[in-house]
């Protein structure tokens, strides 16, 4: 039987968790001296109530071997192939410790895929593999196809404030106060090598979700996925992306909250997109 492990970065909720019938590795996170596990002991909602009032910038911990250990011991002793799709290597060490993990158990038949992403990206490499196995496709062709698939994935997401990127260590303090002085907002996206990078900057929300849209409308879109829409915390500004998107004939998937991972580097009202190209 096949498989799917993923991390906590993918943001699906127990229920999902369950009904999909996945494997979930969770990330620590760690806020005022508190230990908490993402999608575990810690709901995104108190997660961005306690990232907006400490005073500390919550720190993120890549599950560590032996985490992932005793998922694939269990998968070696049933005999079973385990697909693993992980948060890009290039923000965190949750790949590295998933591939020292490998090399101890000696399993062949465990498979880690980086997915170069995070957020809804894994979510649709998942229930794409979910998919690939209920139809009876071999590993290797699931794991073909994830491949080919993560590079056609593409996220834009404006943020309300450059301040969270700034206490993470993502840019300067002196290039967020001008950022904050100028109301300057941020676009970001996922690069191919898996990082975060600004895509464009706009003067305000409105000129934010027309630069958003305007990305979307350079792609041809693959209509096999759906298009995610992405929020933080606050739905003020993905509503108005939504109701622009909706105007223009997108057919939207239900919207997606981002969870502590990403989120602490977000900040409350970001908002954004998340699709499929041809």
């Amino acid at each position: 039987m096949i498989k799917i492990l993923i991390d906590s970065s993918a943001d699906l909720t127990s229920t999902e968790i369950k009904a999909k019938n996945v494997t979930m590795i969770p990330i620590q996170i760690t806020i005022n001296d508190k230990n908490y596990l993402d999608g575990v002991d810690l709901d995104h909602d108190t997660f961005y109530d306690l990232l907006t009032t400490s005073t500390e910038f919550p720190k993120t911990s890549q599950p560590s071997p032996q985490e992932f250990l005793e998922a694939f011991e269990k998968v070696k002793e049933d005999g079973d192939e385990l697909i693993c799709i992980l948060l890009s290597s290039a923000l965190s060490g949750t790949f590295q410790s998933a591939q020292l993990a490998k090399n101890i158990v000696d399993y062949d038949k465990i498979y880690l895929i980086d997915s170069l992403s995070a957020v809804s990206a894994i979510r649709i490499l998942c229930d794409k593999a979910l998919e690939m196995i209920n139809d009876g496709a071999k590993s290797q062709e699931i794991i073909t196809t994830l491949n080919e698939l993560k590079g056609r994935i593409k996220i834009y997401a404006a943020l309300n404030t450059l301040d969270y990127l700034s206490k993470g260590g993502r840019i300067s303090k002196a290039a967020a106060t001008i950022g904050e002085l100028t109301k300057i907002k941020p676009i970001i996206t996922v690069n191919d090598e898996g990082k975060v990078e600004i895509a464009g900057k706009r003067l305000g929300i409105n000129k934010s979700i027309s630069y958003i849209k305007e990305k979307i409308d350079s792609f041809t879109i693959d209509q096999n996925y759906p298009i995610y829409p992405l929020y933080s915390f606050g739905e003020e500004n993905l509503n108005k992306l939504q109701q622009k998107l909706v105007e223009n004939n997108y057919k939207l998937a239900n919207s997606i909250q981002v969870g502590p991972t990403i989120g602490a580097h977000l900040g409350p009202e970001a908002f954004g997109i998340c699709f499929v190209t041809k």
